[in-house]
């Protein structure tokens, strides 16, 4: 099954982390993705501790997408399609029950990975597992394609009064 989480809201990631430790309780095999995220944040700590759950990420931050030259968006994109290559080689070989693939709509609008690669991931043949997107504004085909579509809309947000991102609660 495909599901997304996407939207504008804060809570997008929380909800695939949600579901990743409720799938690792259960015995599944998680392997749990993040794209455009590389600074320490601290569900990386917990997550480690949990043996069912595998989690890839670029070993470097390049920080926001509009501050980066076109050399580090290539080393960037890089890094993406070498966690997409070795995420396929695990699901096809089947020690795979969960793949979340976290802010994958903005790598992938954002042209920070392979489309072709990703298209046959996500489109390809992974009846086992169970597949999770989170992001802002997917593309129509993965809204058409998904099984559940859950939108998370801000509507309030302390940012707006000047509160920066907080450790354990934003990051």
């Amino acid at each position: 099954m495909l599901q997304i989480y996407c939207g504008n809201g804060k809570g997008k990631t929380t909800a695939a982390l949600g579901l990743a430790v409720r799938a690792a309780g259960n015995g599944m095999q998680v392997h749990f993705v993040q794209f455009l995220k590389g600074s320490p944040t601290s569900e990386l700590h917990i997550l480690k501790q949990i043996p069912e759950i595998t989690v890839l990420r670029c070993d470097k931050d390049y920080g926001f997408t509009f501050q980066m030259n076109d050399e580090e968006k290539a080393r960037l994109t890089q890094c993406h399609n070498q966690m997409l290559s070795q995420i396929m080689s695990r699901i096809y070989h089947g020690k795979t029950d969960m793949l979340i693939l976290d802010e994958f709509f903005a790598a992938y609008n954002g042209n920070l990975l392979d489309r072709e690669l990703a298209n046959r991931l996500i489109f390809g043949s992974i009846s086992k597992t169970e597949l999770i997107l989170t992001g802002r504004d997917p593309d129509q085909k993965f809204i058409d394609a998904a099984d559940y579509v859950s939108e998370i809309k801000a509507v309030k947000h302390p940012y707006q009064k000047g509160i920066s991102a907080r450790a354990g609660i934003e990051y």
